[in-house]
Protein backbone atom coordinates (compact mmCIF):
# COMPACT_ATOMS: atom_id res chain seq x y z
CA UNK A 1 0.00 0.00 0.00
CA UNK A 2 0.92 3.83 -0.66
CA UNK A 3 -0.70 6.60 1.06
CA UNK A 4 -0.28 9.80 -0.59
CA UNK A 5 -0.76 13.11 1.41
CA UNK A 6 -1.18 16.41 -0.51
CA UNK A 7 -0.81 19.65 -0.15
CA UNK A 8 -0.50 23.45 -0.96
CA UNK A 9 -3.76 24.19 -2.65
CA UNK A 10 -5.51 27.17 -1.94
CA UNK A 11 -6.99 30.46 -4.07
CA UNK A 12 -4.81 32.64 -5.70
CA UNK A 13 -5.31 35.18 -8.44
CA UNK A 14 -4.71 35.10 -11.99
CA UNK A 15 -0.75 35.27 -13.17
CA UNK A 16 -0.01 34.14 -9.53
CA UNK A 17 2.10 30.84 -8.62
CA UNK A 18 0.93 27.97 -6.38
CA UNK A 19 3.69 25.11 -5.42
CA UNK A 20 1.54 21.44 -4.50
CA UNK A 21 2.90 19.28 -2.50
CA UNK A 22 2.66 15.04 -2.63
CA UNK A 23 4.35 13.45 0.74
CA UNK A 24 4.15 9.70 -0.07
CA UNK A 25 4.59 6.93 2.06
CA UNK A 26 3.97 3.28 2.67
CA UNK A 27 5.32 0.50 -0.47
CA UNK A 28 7.66 3.23 -1.85
CA UNK A 29 10.89 1.54 -4.02
CA UNK A 30 12.51 1.67 -7.58
CA UNK A 31 11.81 3.40 -10.31
CA UNK A 32 7.95 4.76 -9.59
CA UNK A 33 6.26 7.41 -11.41
CA UNK A 34 4.60 10.37 -9.89
CA UNK A 35 1.59 11.74 -11.80
CA UNK A 36 -0.26 15.10 -11.48
CA UNK A 37 -3.89 15.18 -12.77
CA UNK A 38 -6.28 18.01 -12.15
CA UNK A 39 -10.15 17.35 -12.63
CA UNK A 40 -13.49 19.48 -12.98
CA UNK A 41 -17.11 18.80 -12.37
CA UNK A 42 -18.35 16.75 -14.87
CA UNK A 43 -15.24 16.28 -16.70
CA UNK A 44 -12.48 13.24 -17.07
CA UNK A 45 -9.68 13.89 -14.94
CA UNK A 46 -6.74 15.84 -17.04
CA UNK A 47 -2.95 14.67 -17.38
CA UNK A 48 -0.77 17.67 -15.28
CA UNK A 49 2.87 15.78 -15.18
CA UNK A 50 4.59 13.30 -14.02
CA UNK A 51 8.01 11.87 -12.60
CA UNK A 52 10.04 8.83 -13.23
CA UNK A 53 11.46 8.87 -9.21
CA UNK A 54 15.09 7.79 -10.00
CA UNK A 55 15.76 8.97 -13.09
CA UNK A 56 13.47 12.38 -12.66
CA UNK A 57 12.20 12.06 -16.23
CA UNK A 58 9.75 14.80 -16.81
CA UNK A 59 6.56 14.47 -18.62
CA UNK A 60 3.88 17.66 -19.07
CA UNK A 61 0.88 18.03 -20.06
CA UNK A 62 0.06 20.55 -23.15
CA UNK A 63 -2.30 22.50 -21.06
CA UNK A 64 0.85 23.42 -18.13
CA UNK A 65 3.58 22.91 -20.54
CA UNK A 66 6.08 25.94 -20.20
CA UNK A 67 4.51 27.39 -16.87
CA UNK A 68 4.85 24.03 -14.62
CA UNK A 69 7.56 22.02 -12.90
CA UNK A 70 7.72 19.07 -11.36
CA UNK A 71 10.01 17.75 -9.15
CA UNK A 72 10.66 15.12 -6.24
CA UNK A 73 12.88 15.31 -3.35
CA UNK A 74 14.10 11.70 -2.60
CA UNK A 75 15.22 11.74 0.67
CA UNK A 76 11.61 13.14 1.90
CA UNK A 77 9.54 11.02 -0.28
CA UNK A 78 7.65 14.15 -1.58
CA UNK A 79 7.00 15.52 -4.96
CA UNK A 80 6.21 18.38 -6.25
CA UNK A 81 4.29 20.56 -8.66
CA UNK A 82 5.39 24.29 -9.42
CA UNK A 83 2.65 26.32 -11.17
CA UNK A 84 3.42 29.70 -12.14
CA UNK A 85 1.31 31.87 -14.77
CA UNK A 86 -1.77 30.68 -13.21
CA UNK A 87 -4.81 31.13 -15.30
CA UNK A 88 -8.48 30.95 -14.46
CA UNK A 89 -8.96 27.65 -16.26
CA UNK A 90 -6.61 26.09 -14.02
CA UNK A 91 -8.70 25.99 -11.60
CA UNK A 92 -9.80 22.39 -10.47
CA UNK A 93 -9.24 19.77 -7.72
CA UNK A 94 -5.73 18.64 -8.08
CA UNK A 95 -4.63 14.73 -7.43
CA UNK A 96 -1.17 13.46 -7.18
CA UNK A 97 -0.76 9.47 -8.02
CA UNK A 98 1.73 7.08 -7.96
CA UNK A 99 2.43 4.63 -10.62
CA UNK A 100 4.50 1.37 -9.28
CA UNK A 101 7.23 -0.21 -11.57
CA UNK A 102 5.97 -2.49 -14.18
CA UNK A 103 5.92 -2.74 -18.28
CA UNK A 104 4.05 0.42 -19.30
CA UNK A 105 0.58 -0.48 -21.17
CA UNK A 106 -0.86 3.00 -21.74
CA UNK A 107 1.44 6.03 -21.46
CA UNK A 108 2.25 7.99 -18.15
CA UNK A 109 -0.65 10.55 -19.12
CA UNK A 110 -3.54 8.04 -18.51
CA UNK A 111 -4.66 7.92 -15.32
CA UNK A 112 -5.66 4.62 -15.19
CA UNK A 113 -1.76 3.72 -15.50
CA UNK A 114 -1.73 5.11 -11.68
CA UNK A 115 -2.58 2.39 -8.73
CA UNK A 116 -2.60 5.01 -5.86
CA UNK A 117 -4.23 8.39 -5.29
CA UNK A 118 -4.25 11.04 -3.11
CA UNK A 119 -7.37 12.80 -1.68
CA UNK A 120 -7.01 15.87 -3.70
CA UNK A 121 -6.29 19.52 -3.42
CA UNK A 122 -8.38 22.59 -4.20
CA UNK A 123 -6.66 25.47 -6.55
CA UNK A 124 -8.69 28.46 -7.62
CA UNK A 125 -7.52 30.71 -9.46
CA UNK A 126 -9.76 34.23 -9.43
CA UNK A 127 -9.20 36.67 -13.01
Amino acid sequence: QVQLVESGGGSVQAGGSLRLSCAASGRTFGNYAMGWFRQTPGKERDFVAAIRWTSASTYYGDSVKGRSTISRDNAKNTGYLQMNSLKSEDTAVYYCAVRLPRPMTGSYNDWHEYDYWGQGTQVTVSS
